[in-house]
């Protein structure tokens, strides 16, 4: 169902009349209770800005979300849960967008920003935008080619690609398809040869950045997810059997236990202890490569100073887009703590709900280097493959340009925390 759909204008109109004559205004704080329960028809009703219909190509969007509506269109109910879920009850999938309300911009103005710039350079690596491409396995699940278009995509626009572990494409593939360097996103089960193993192969395919996640140490319930998956396969849709053949997940299954028992090691004591690591195991990888170190899923500055007592060389501000934890912290929230905990010593990437030019400039600005860009890009990739994920790329950074220009700020240098003011708690209702 789409938002322009008849019945449901209807039904939001019914909810509207419905809250408006709710007893709730009788309260003690009627101004608040208003608050809440706009907050609440928000959920049941699109954004002016939302999509009405479904785009017909690239060309048609007018933002990102446009892409979203076409992507649920495009792809079975299993692929599209997988990609839209959180955990639990998603109060974290809406806490990263939300998170955003609790910052206003403070624009400058006569400004000449007419030569705007929006390159930067982080750890070695030179940017043509501070928007990367965050890292997400399983590609093929929602377009054919996968990583590959992903990694045309970031070619023809100049953005920093970062590849998942997870990927179904092969990384000397993905790497030849960018046609420069990309970051290898590391999973590691915490057993040193297959690390060792992962690291060399990162090496040799010319990677100068290894992001270790290390927000995995269990998984989360992924409710909505389950009630289209079949046994053993997050991906199977009960109405479609043969959902393997499309993701090959038999065949990297098979790999995986392959390579485990050629390196002499049991795959179900592995399984057992998935992905559980420590700062100890960091040093170790960090030792052991020449690659620089960037961690993932960081989300305190007790962590944040930690990363630079043990010599990492970035850190990566996530919360594994809401899929592993639920969790009211926004990651934008988070941010300018650990900021002043790193104090400038490393650079700090940022994923989480990032949708528009005033979400990546309000990262920037709190003391971000980069902001990595995660479902929007996924959403133009399963709705029109490569063409799709450089239009979102296209939107995003012509959104950030127009924010930098009302800022007056000519490039990435300028953007200080002189353009952001923090919003008392609970002035704005949460969409």
């Amino acid at each position: 169902m789409v938002a322009g759909n008849p019945t449901a204008r209807q039904s939001r109109r019914a909810l509207l009349r419905f809250l408006l004559g709710s007893p709730l205004f009788l309260a003690a704080r009627p101004v608040r209770a208003l608050e809440d329960l706009l907050a609440a028809a928000a959920e049941c009703a699109p954004g002016l800005a939302d999509a009405v219909e479904v785009i017909a190509s690239p060309a048609d969007a007018i933002n990102v979300f446009d892409f979203r509506a076409a992507a649920e269109e495009r792809l079975s109910p299993a692929h599209w849960a997988f990609l839209a879920t959180g955990v639990d009850h998603e109060v974290g999938l809406r806490a990263n967008r939300a998170g955003f309300a609790r910052f206003g911009l403070r624009p400058r103005r006569l400004v000449d920003v007419r030569d705007l710039d929006t390159r930067t350079e982080i750890l070695g690596t030179k940017l043509a935008c501070p928007i990367a491409l965050a890292p997400a396995g399983g590609q093929r699940a929602f377009h054919p080619q996968g990583e590959v278009a992903v990694a045309r995509a970031a070619k023809a626009r100049d953005h920093l690609m970062i590849l998942s572990t997870g990927s179904h494409q092969p990384l000397h593939d993905v790497v030849e398809a960018r046609g420069a360097p990309i970051w290898f996103q590391l999973y590691t089960p915490g057993a040193w040869p297959i690390t060792r193993w992962q690291l060399r192969r990162a090496e040799e395919a010319g990677c100068p950045v290894v992001v270790l996640t290390v927000d995995l140490p269990g998984f989360g319930s992924q409710d909505r997810l389950r009630r289209f998956r079949g046994p053993g396969n997050p991906f199977r849709s009960r109405d479609d059997p043969a959902c393997y053949a499309c993701h090959g997940s038999t065949r990297r299954v098979a790999q995986g236990l392959r390579l485990m028992t050629s390196l002499g090691l049991d795959p179900l004591e592995l399984a057992s202890d998935a992905f559980t690591l420590d700062w100890d195991y960091v040093d170790r990888i960090r030792d052991a490569t020449s690659m620089k170190l960037v961690l993932k899923g960081i989300l305190t500055h007790e962590d944040a100073r930690l990363c630079v007592e043990h010599g990492v060389d970035g850190l990566v501000v996530s919360n594994h887009g809401a899929r592993q934890m639920d969790n009211a912290l926004s990651t934008v929230e988070v941010l300018p703590g650990i900021v002043r905990a790193v104090d400038g010593r490393i650079p700090i990437l940022i994923d989480g709900g990032f949708r528009r030019g005033t979400d990546f400039f309000t990262a920037l600005a709190l003391g971000a280097s980069a902001v990595c860009v995660g479902r929007p890009y996924l959403w133009g990739l399963s709705a029109f493959g490569q063409e799709g994920v450089e239009a979102v790329l296209a939107l995003l950074r012509t959104e950030l340009e127009t924010v930098m220009r009302h800022m007056g700020t000519r490039d990435r240098t300028s953007i200080t925390a002189a353009h952001v003011q923090a919003l008392a708690p609970g002035l704005l209702p949460i969409p």
